[in-house]
């Protein structure tokens, strides 16, 4: 629609200027005035503002005149119609997209929460369309979200603001990521959304060490720092390079595909009767190899025992290669 309404704004442009061209023309060699007392009766004839001519017009003259100010008045108002309808138009087509998004952000729950759409707001949702999450970037950058509204949900404003918040769903969302390059800006941030939802886990990116400790009072449950990651990871790539190769193979995923899987126990005791680890035997069923699990508080054990007993509301970490995960998660039904 907007391309047809770009049409027809070139379409009154070409008219506009040809009426001019037209009338400049017609003075010239009609009436025989110059360049510029032909520019100036064209203006004034188009215009109808009534100025007084350079100089009497002869019965031709008159004619071309009569003729020329019932083109442009027909012409003018075409072209007058057409950026009316044109910025009308491009206002509802905003206002229609606006309304979409937010009947789009209000059927989400348990869904995360992007403050911040720079560059580590970005990697966020790389991560989480990979992984099928719904998500919604809060920004305030009209340039970005411009760039990126037809692919991305995003609510326009700034992530400090309670009302902004709630407008991406934050009462009913599962996850905020405040990924702001600005420390104090994140700290506002992880202060208001664990006021709006107590329930919210809360990431929260730091730049400096300082912040860390502040952020989580404020109610962050993690808080990572990408400038120190990255130094450690470069840092480990000399000092231990194989093994860290290998780490990042276990986390990368190709289109469909992932080496590592968090898997919660309720996923296999509703498919099939089991108590332990070895009850499981997923070994021999998928190929798939247990290597942690997350007990109901939390607590992590690396490479568990067989005979471990699974608790309710625990998970556990497999590890295998990308056909040996989809046969896992087609076995157990698991999404």
């Amino acid at each position: 629609m907007i391309k047809l309404f770009r049409s027809k704004i070139y379409l009154a442009l070409v008219m506009v200027l040809g009426v001019l061209a037209i009338g400049i023309l017609g003075y010239r060699y009609l009436s025989e005035y110059s360049w510029l007392d032909a520019f100036y009766m064209t203006v004034i004839t188009v215009t109808t503002v009534g100025f007084s001519e350079v100089k009497p017009l002869d019965t031709v003259a008159k004619i071309f005149t009569v003729f020329l100010i019932i083109a442009s008045v027909f012409i003018f108002a075409f072209a007058i119609s057409v950026i009316t309808e044109y910025i009308l138009g491009r206002n509802s087509l905003q206002l229609l997209k606006k309304k979409k998004v937010k009947q789009k952000i209000n059927s989400l729950s348990k869904h995360v929460i992007v403050c911040g759409f720079g560059r580590n707001g970005m990697q966020a949702t790389e991560r989480l369309s990979v992984f099928n999450r719904p998500f919604v970037v809060v920004e305030k950058d009209k340039e970005v979200i411009e760039k990126y509204e037809n692919d991305i949900l995003f609510v326009e404003g700034d992530a400090i603001d309670d009302e902004v918040l709630k407008e991406a769903g934050v009462e009913k969302a599962q996850y905020l990521i405040a990924a702001m390059p600005d420390d104090a800006a994140n700290l506002f941030v992880v202060l208001s959304a664990r006021q709006l939802n107590k329930e919210l886990f809360i990431i929260s990116r730091a730049s400096l060490a300082t912040s860390q400790k502040k952020l989580q009072l404020a109610g962050a449950d993690k808080v990572i720092m990408p400038d120190k990651i990255g130094g450690d990871h470069m840092a480990s790539l000399v000092v231990m390079p194989d093994l860290i190769t290998f780490m990042d193979k276990l986390s990368m995923e190709g289109e469909h595909t992932t080496n590592l899987e968090e898997i919660a126990i309720e996923d296999f005791t509703n498919e099939v009767n089991c108590s332990s680890l070895r009850d499981l035997d997923l070994r021999r069923k998928t190929g798939c190899t247990i290597i942690g699990y997350i007990e109901p508080d939390g607590n992590y054990i690396i490479n568990p025992e067989a005979d471990l007993q699974m608790q309710p509301k625990s998970k556990v970490i497999v590890l295998g290669r990308p056909e040996q995960i989809k046969k896992l998660n087609e076995m157990f039904h698991i999404d």
